[in-house]
């Protein structure tokens, strides 16, 4: 089978990767095995970026920085004016995104992941850890929402380490391992930090 048949079976023909670096990198080396037409998107401070190097055709974005790759409107604009019919968000950023998944579907366009509930769903770190209880799963301890500072030292004082971790997104970032008291509050602060600026939320379970 051609590279060309294949990717008319699958029923893409130019993927948009709304991400950077080797999460990128991997997906566009796999797109063009598979013989698809590739699109990668750029915010002004990546523009030298190996994997703009593997893509067929590439897009800026306008705004600097993480932000850039979690503006919405602007990967949908790039697929749009790159004829882009599929998007595939990576991991980390928009990866965990329903409301990626819902524009991407409204635009006409493939989302390269699970549907928008499921995204909702487990994108939500605490909605997840619930629906997990509900379904008679076994969890460890840990809070049942968002948690206070003050929660986490509760839980810090019982069980003797605690893993704080952002309630949105994915890929690591808004997550700290804490084994003391005076690690707590740096850590903390760290953690509610990398969750606002990677994912547009700072709460943190």
């Amino acid at each position: 089978m051609t590279p060309a048949s294949r990717s008319t079976l699958s029923g893409i023909e130019r993927l948009l990767v709304a991400n950077r670096g080797e999460i990128a990198v991997r997906i566009l080396r796999t797109a063009n095995e598979l013989g698809l037409s590739t699109v990668a998107v750029f915010t002004p401070d990546d523009g030298e970026s190996l994997h703009l190097a593997l893509a067929d055709a590439i897009r800026p974005l306008a705004i600097r920085g993480v932000a850039g790759y979690l503006d919405i409107e602007a990967i949908i604009e790039a697929a749009r004016l790159s004829g882009a019919d599929a998007v595939h968000p990576g991991y980390g950023f928009l990866a965990e995104s329903g409301e990626l998944a819902r524009r991407c579907e409204a635009a006409g366009l493939c989302f390269v992941g699970p549907r928008p509930d499921l995204l909702d769903l487990f994108g939500d770190k605490v909605a997840a850890r619930q629906a997990a209880v509900a379904a008679g799963l076994a969890v460890v301890a840990g809070s049942t929402g968002p948690a206070t500072l003050a929660d986490a030292a509760a839980l810090l004082a019982e069980h003797g380490a605690v893993m704080l971790k952002a309630v949105a997104g994915g890929g690591g970032r808004g997550m700290r391992a804490v084994r003391s008291a005076e690690e707590l509050e740096p850590a903390w602060a760290r953690c509610v930090s990398e969750a606002a600026k990677s994912f547009g939320r700072g709460e943190v379970y």
